[in-house]
């Protein structure tokens, strides 16, 4: 617990709230605990105070963005990517508590589970009142990885997250099929399809084929909690 307060720079008053939130379900199981002593509810908890807070922010510094902007910037800066990004800088990853085999399989450093951690961590701050902290300290950590999306998103389109995605489970890359044209040739609509481990995850439409691979990878990346 005292590694955790120096590393967000808030006081912790129930310490039981932050151990659940740095135990991952392998060890509840593991050690025949009650279901909600590990993060999986208050990391429900805390995607929702992280979004708040993410969305307070592009809100007050892109007066001129409109909602569709500001959705996707938001999308990218609360990834998992990202979270665990910012999990393993701040040293959390480190203190996320294992079952034995999945700590000996290094676990803690796979992104999902670091990126859980976060969000739980956040949530448990919220319970245990200290969300007015919080802010200023999300907003420190969040801002260089706004401002990086903001100018180079690009980089940070779904296809791009989806192959990350995909390639952290297996060696196979999603597979973009063109299903369809509709419209003329001056204002055709391209329908696209896109498959995983030879399966339709999700679909697609747009004024181009990269446009619609695009929305199908979007999509995809939804269904599969990437953003």
């Amino acid at each position: 617990m005292d590694r955790l307060e120096n590393i967000f720079n808030i006081k912790i008053d129930n310490y039981d709230l932050f151990k659940c939130a740095l135990t991952h379900p392998s060890y509840t199981k593991e050690n025949n605990l009650p279901y909600d002593e590990n993060y999986e509810r208050l990391e429900f908890l805390g995607d929702a105070v992280l979004k708040l807070v993410a969305s307070d922010i592009l809100f007050s510094i892109y007066p001129d963005y409109t909602e569709g902007n500001l959705s996707k910037i938001r999308s990218i800066v609360v990834s998992d990517n990202i979270l665990s990004q910012i999990a393993h800088d701040i040293g959390l990853c480190d203190l996320i508590i294992l079952a034995n085999h999945e700590k000996k399989q290094g676990l803690a450093n796979l992104e999902s589970v670091c990126a859980c951690a976060f969000e739980a961590v956040l949530g448990a701050y919220y319970l245990d009142n200290k969300f007015e902290y919080l802010i200023p300290f999300l907003r420190k950590i969040l801002m260089p990885y706004i401002e990086d999306v903001d100018k180079n998103f690009e980089k940070f389109n779904s296809k791009a997250l989806l192959q990350e995605y995909t390639q952290s489970l297996t060696k196979e890359t999603p597979v973009y099929r063109l299903v369809s044209e509709t419209g003329p040739d001056h204002k055709k609509i391209f329908n696209v399809e896109v498959l995983y481990k030879q399966e339709i995850i999700a679909s697609g439409s747009g004024k181009t084929k990269k446009e619609a691979e695009q929305h199908a990878a979007y999509e995809a990346c939804k269904i599969f909690g990437v953003i």
